[in-house]
């Protein structure tokens, strides 16, 4: 027993000194796996990633991943409508690298924007990564700031269904609508036309205006704009009657008998004068619509643009210093003006310190607000309302700095105190001939200090009181005729949209876009004009599916699409409501139509180039001339159009219409370069030299 205890003794010894002889192992840790987000873009990706932190792994799907198929319907319409869905062609690399990170990672979150569309691509991905559906999986956040994302990710949420089903039902309503009636357009007309619920009423709103303007038959009137002076004070007034009664000036033959009874060298009589103070308040933050329709307006940008830029600003701009990529603005799509308590009390502290309490609608609230608190669905604001747009201008485009500044004076405007103006009316007369002189002045700016582009130009009147006698400095008879409607500009047409309750901001761009891709309209001077096309095929939907056009059958189907979206209502039994009598339409015009025969228009003249016919062609900015033997001859002309006047500067051209880069119509003559004649307004046989047209004056025997 002593051998054996001494032997293991030994052994151990043995053991131990061999172990010590080893070399030292090395200390291998398992790599801990990352929190994956994902969300549509690159851009919003890089933020986010960077407010998370090195726990978390933030990448971008690329928009959709699944749709319905191009080359089918791919909806089963005998099947409660089931959608086909495939995966989108192209995506395969970006599902299999999406499919990759999944497995590795902890735990999936799905951060797509904040509406039906980000919901419906958070639901493709769950679906095509296997996700758990039970799980609360999905993230929201309004703006991406740092507090805001950060917040957001305590309190994940499951899947909103009642929002897929709401995108699912559009989708599938456009789908059934395009798919119905393209190939009819193809047969009858030509293909690659279509038709759709919004884009077949914007058209038929653009032509319904051009038939009114082609209807209206415009009607002479005259103005007596006068000029009135009490010592050396001069100030402009408008005719308003005869004997105390509002009287139109119809022909000159009126304006001769006013004229008559005025003296011009005799004196007038302020008969009467009001002043009062006038409050202006300021306009509601921007949605989605009204920042669509001012950034047309007021930046001259197209609404894809417009959306484009605000992508941009929302999803983040790298500012730089240590700052790094920030999120500009909220989620610039939707259709509410609340903002939330900390963006108002922000902005109230910017405004007291910036103007004073006088310039606040809102009394900073002392004390903790919670972080990154927000509303849901806010108007469209500033992020961070101390970042002003002169402070960031050097890490923004022209056209990101141009929308930054309107989105941040429109938010910063509305929080402030109206704009306060001293107005004053004053009646003027002699031998019972009235005119009338409106004038304001701005006592207190108010909104109009963060919000320049909203103030009014101040037309000041001299001192005058009742009874003061004032002498006339010029009168001017002028001859007008009333002007038809105006074309619809992208503004006008998206608030005609808006008004009537058709589409959703977000489908406006696209609508728009495909109606001028389409060359169902152009553009003129920034104004829609339907082209010989869109009437075309117009004329065909209105008559053999008026529902598709009816603006009000429309704005009901957008609501009740609305109701499946709140839950209120399911989505199956809407669009079955629509389908069953459009299927029948289809169904009557596929065996009823007949082929549409869109002839070429002769020009009346011959090729140059290989003597054959011309024909009128349309292009992208309009009507041209082509060689009828295209493509073999690939001539091209300019169309001129004469207006039948001899030019005025060298009396030996004609002048000519033209059009500039931008479509706006100008005149000019047809011998230029040799002759420079040019006149914005369409010239007359009075018309001078240099482009102008003097006014027509009435003259009187107190004129004489």
């Amino acid at each position: 027993m002593v051998d054996t205890a001494k032997k293991a003794t030994k052994t151990t010894k043995t053991t131990k000194k061999t172990a010590t002889k080893k070399p030292a192992k090395r200390k291998t840790t398992t790599k801990a796996k990352k929190n994956l987000v994902m969300v549509e873009s690159p851009s919003k990706a890089k933020t986010i990633e960077k407010y998370l932190g090195s726990t978390y792994k933030v990448i971008a799907s690329l928009g959709h991943v699944r749709d319905l198929p191009k080359s089918t319907l791919g909806v089963d319409v005998d099947n409660d409508y089931d959608p086909k869905y495939i995966t989108i062609r192209g995506k395969g690399d970006v599902i299999k690298g999406l499919r990759k990170e999944a497995k590795a990672a902890k735990k999936v979150y799905l951060a797509s924007d904040p509406d039906r569309e980000g919901e419906a691509i958070a639901w493709h991905l769950q679906h095509l990564l296997d996700l758990d559906q039970d799980q609360p999986n999905r993230v929201v956040f309004n703006e991406i700031t740092k507090d805001t994302v950060k917040n957001a990710f305590k309190t994940p949420r499951t899947i909103n269904q009642d929002l897929v089903d709401a995108q699912q039902a559009r989708r599938i309503l456009d789908r059934l609508v395009g798919y119905s009636i393209s190939p009819i357009l193809w047969k009858t007309v030509k293909r690659g036309l279509s038709a759709g619920r919004v884009q077949s009423v914007a058209l038929g709103l653009i032509i319904a205006r051009e038939q009114e303007i082609q209807a209206f038959e415009p009607e002479e009137y005259w103005t007596l704009d006068s000029e009135f002076k009490k010592s050396r004070a001069k100030f402009k007034a408008t005719f308003y009657g005869v004997d105390d009664q509002k009287t139109k000036l119809p022909d000159q033959a009126h304006v001769q008998e006013v004229m008559q009874r005025l003296d011009r060298e005799a004196d007038f009589e302020v008969v009467a004068v009001e002043a009062k103070e006038r409050k202006r308040n300021p306009q509601l933050p921007f949605t989605t619509s009204t920042m669509q329709q001012t950034a047309n307006t007021q930046l001259n940008f197209r609404t894809r643009k417009t959306m484009m830029t605000a992508q941009q600003l929302y999803e983040g701009i790298n500012l730089g210093r240590g700052i790094g990529q920030v999120g500009l603005i909220t989620y610039m799509r939707t259709d509410s003006t609340r903002i939330s308590t900390v963006a108002r009390n922000a902005a109230a502290q910017y405004i007291h310190e910036t103007w004073g309490p006088e310039y606040s609608r809102h009394q900073p609230l002392k004390g903790d607000l919670p972080e990154g608190a927000q509303d849901a669905h806010e108007a469209i604001r500033p992020t961070d309302v101390m970042r002003t747009p002169a402070s960031i201008k050097d890490k923004l485009t022209p056209d990101q700095f141009k929308l930054y500044s309107l989105i941040w004076s429109r938010f910063v405007a509305s929080q402030m105190t109206p704009e306060i103006l001293d107005t004053m009316a004053v009646t003027i007369k002699q031998n019972g001939v009235t005119f009338r002189a409106n004038g304001s002045k701005t006592k207190f700016q108010g909104f109009t200090k963060a919000y320049p582009a909203a103030k009014e130009k101040d037309n000041a009147l001299p001192a005058l009181a009742v009874g003061d006698q004032i002498r006339l400095a010029n009168i001017n008879p002028e001859q007008h005729f009333t002007l038809p409607p105006a074309r619809y500009t992208e503004a006008a047409l998206i608030k005609a949209l808006e008004e009537n309750g058709v589409g959703r901001p977000s489908t406006y761009a696209p609508t728009l876009d495909t109606i001028q891709r389409r060359n169902y309209v152009r553009i003129d001077a920034r104004k829609f004009v339907p082209t010989e096309l869109g009437e075309i095929v117009q004329k065909i939907v209105v008559d053999n599916f008026p529902d598709v056009t009816d603006t009000q059958f429309t704005a009901r189907i957008e609501h009740e699409l609305d109701e499946v979206e709140t839950g209120d209502k399911q989505w199956v039994p809407v669009i079955d409501a629509f389908f069953k009598p459009f299927s029948k339409e289809v169904d009557n015009a596929a065996a009823t139509l007949e082929k549409v025969i869109m002839h070429d228009e002769l020009a009346g003249m011959d090729c140059e180039v290989c003597g054959s016919p011309m024909i009128v062609k349309m292009g992208r900015y309009g009507k041209f001339f082509a060689c009828a033997r295209f493509p073999d001859c690939r001539h091209t002309q300019t169309i001129i159009k004469e207006i039948g006047l001899t030019c005025p500067k060298c009396h030996k051209g004609q002048v000519v219409e033209r059009k500039t880069k931008k479509q706006r119509t100008f005149y000019g003559c047809s011998r230029y370069p040799d002759c420079d004649f040019v006149s914005w307004e369409k010239p007359t046989d009075k018309t001078l030299a240099d482009g102008t047209t003097p006014k027509e004056t009435v003259t009187t025997d107190n004129q004489k």
